[in-house]
């Protein structure tokens, strides 16, 4: 087991091994319920992607928020290389490829769900509220999304040094960086709501 554990692919190897282990056991007690294959079943397969994505991106954005951020001037100056060369821009990495992937599942999932247009367009020409209040998801999740990728890696990038910056540069990106997350964590909040209550309301 500590083979497994001590090693981050194996151990992310295992945990798909388990959840395949997961639908086999349950469609051999229940006669092949959950192993369909059919449009329900790729509309499922892909909504638990976009959780998975989901937990990443939101997971990492709340650790900036939460415990990185608030924690830096706690750091002696010294030992701050040690976030800002090396954890934050493997989070980073993960930070916005978690957004991407939350995106592309979330549209793959309305899409193969049938709902794409109803939701996009806020349930407007339905007047269903489950299609407005996913709508309000998925727009919440966008502009997320967009900031993640055109405002605040660009300006990480600037900051942390990984493109050419003097000190008042560096100082202006990192704070523009840190307005646009704290922006997303607010909106974060709204957006699973919104998201979970689709599901779970109407």
């Amino acid at each position: 087991m500590a083979a497994i554990l001590s090693n981050l692919r194996n151990t992310i190897i295992a945990g798909f091994v388990l959840a395949l282990v997961l639908l086999l056991l349950l469609a051999g007690l229940y006669k092949g319920a959950g192993a369909g294959f059919d449009e329900a079943w790729w509309a499922f397969f892909f909504r638990w992607l976009h959780v998975l994505s989901g937990v990443m991106w939101i997971g990492i954005l709340w650790y900036f928020n939460f415990v990185q951020i608030p924690n830096m001037p706690n750091i002696p100056a010294e030992q701050r290389p040690a976030v800002t060369k090396v954890i934050a821009p493997a989070a980073l990495f993960w930070f916005r490829w978690g957004a991407m992937s939350t995106i592309v599942t979330g549209l793959i999932v309305a899409w193969l769900s049938g709902y794409i247009v109803d939701a996009l367009s806020l349930g407007l020409a339905s007047g269903v509220a489950k299609n407005t209040a996913i709508g309000i998801g998925m727009w919440l999740g966008t502009i997320m999304w967009f900031n993640v990728w055109f405002i605040i890696w660009p300006k990480q990038q600037i900051a942390l040094g990984m493109v050419d910056g003097d000190d008042a540069a560096k100082a202006a990106a990192g704070r523009t960086a840190m307005l646009f997350s704290r922006t997303n964590t607010m909106l974060s909040i709204p957006m699973l709501y919104a998201m979970v209550s689709a599901k779970n309301l109407f």
